[in-house]
């Protein structure tokens, strides 16, 4: 059975996923690239990185998908909708290697790119957008990758059966937050938390059988 999952997500100290004002020059706000440096260390990301508990982690995040559905401000900078050239901050071969659901208020036609992504521009509710992108992933899993407005209202809805965030020792104080009106997710998830020498720390969260948000 097809399964819903988050991976490699990582949020901040105070729960932020990002930093503000996003912008083509700054993706992720005053936050720059620090919420992923942990990530930027490991194998996964450079074949001369690091290897133990991160990048063990970090790995997980392409095997056994066949989808992935993200908001518009993941796949592109505020105004991206009025520039008809623009395809994502990934480059001619995006790294997502399946259909592609980008959630907005502006769809347009599909765009196909090398390597096997080809991005489809939804208007939809999570279950409508959830049940178009298992269709499409034809029996793999498919991934929710953000941002942090996307992944609150998928894990709301009750469609995210798990959940993988890496939180890291860093403050933000201002941005946009994963766990705000998801209050006793403890209720729904089993949880673990995994420390990581790198100072990050992993966070799990496996549905529970028969358990509803």
């Amino acid at each position: 059975m097809s399964l819903t999952r988050i991976h490699n997500l990582s949020i901040s100290l105070d729960g932020f996923a990002t930093g503000e004002p996003q912008s083509a020059d700054a993706p992720f706000g005053h936050a720059g690239e620090r919420l992923h440096e942990w990530m930027f260390a490991t194998r996964f990301w450079d074949a001369g990185g690091t290897v133990g508990v991160d990048d063990a982690f970090a790995a997980r995040h392409s095997v056994g998908f066949g989808a992935e559905i993200m908001g518009a401000n993941k796949f592109g900078p505020p105004g991206w909708q009025d520039d008809p050239d623009w395809k994502g901050w990934w480059g001619p071969n995006p790294p997502f290697h399946t259909p592609t659901f980008v959630l907005t208020h502006h769809p347009r036609p599909p765009i196909e790119m090398a390597g096997g992504t080809t991005f489809h521009f939804l208007q939809a509710a999570p279950a409508e957008a959830l049940a178009t992108a298992a269709e499409a992933a034809g029996g793999l899993d498919v991934r929710i990758g953000g941002g942090a407005t996307v992944v609150r209202d998928f894990v709301a809805a009750g469609l995210v059966d798990h959940m993988h965030l890496v939180q890291v020792p860093i403050v933000l104080g201002r941005g946009v937050r994963v766990w705000d009106g998801l209050e006793v997710l403890e209720d729904t998830y089993d949880i673990e938390a995994v420390s990581s020498p790198s100072g990050v720390t992993h966070l799990t969260f496996a549905r529970r059988a028969g358990a509803n948000i």
